[in-house]
């Protein structure tokens, strides 16, 4: 049986970053879609998730984000070839731990990524068979832009746009982390002594 949802009569704030002029391009409008959008578990803060980047919103300060982590800035030089391929419109999801300290969200090649509120860090994790075994540590993952690279370090142009983490979540009590990337569902945890 279905009950009558609560009216909503009050319209609150549009929460919306002015955008620079001077970097507008046609991509702009694509990118600054919002995918996805959350609540805090607090109720103090709403999470905006666009193509490149995660925002954290205050409820009482609508003019700003309070926070913008970048997902995958070195993307931004190749807008034209994830424009062509359809790359561009792809809806990637962003979650909150259980104390609302940490943020994750997806990336391409079966890459998700953390960012730590209070000590500002982040970490570039993959989801893979290889690491997905019992007690295997996930070694973080960096991209780098052109030049030389680092032996633990992958190229951007060698990134798998096929390979994409769209759906995260994060268990509301313990540290444990589901990701799903096309038909793989991946679940870690927290090390345990």
């Amino acid at each position: 049986m279905l009950t009558a949802l609560p009216p909503f009569p009050h319209c609150g704030p549009d929460f919306e970053e002015p955008e620079d002029p001077s970097t507008r391009s046609f991509f702009s409008e694509i990118i600054s879609s919002i995918s996805d959008v959350k609540f805090s578990h607090s109720g103090r803060y709403l999470m905006t998730r666009d193509y490149l980047t995660v925002k954290v919103w205050d409820l009482q300060m609508e003019n700003k984000p309070l926070e913008t982590y970048q997902v995958h800035d070195y993307l931004r030089g190749k807008l034209c070839s994830l424009y062509e391929n359809d790359c561009i419109f792809d809806k990637f999801e962003c979650v909150w731990n259980g104390s609302d300290s940490v943020i994750m969200t997806g990336s391409y090649n079966n890459f998700f990524r953390m960012f730590d509120r209070n000590t500002k860090r982040d970490v570039t994790l993959e989801a893979s068979r290889e690491n997905s075994k019992p007690r295997a540590i996930l070694k973080p993952r960096k991209v780098c832009v052109g030049g030389k690279r680092r032996k633990d370090e992958i190229s951007v142009d060698s990134l798998d746009f096929s390979k994409k983490i769209l759906h995260t979540t994060w268990h509301p009590q313990e540290n444990i982390i589901a990701v799903a990337a096309t038909n793989n569902l991946y679940i870690f945890q927290d090390k345990v002594n």
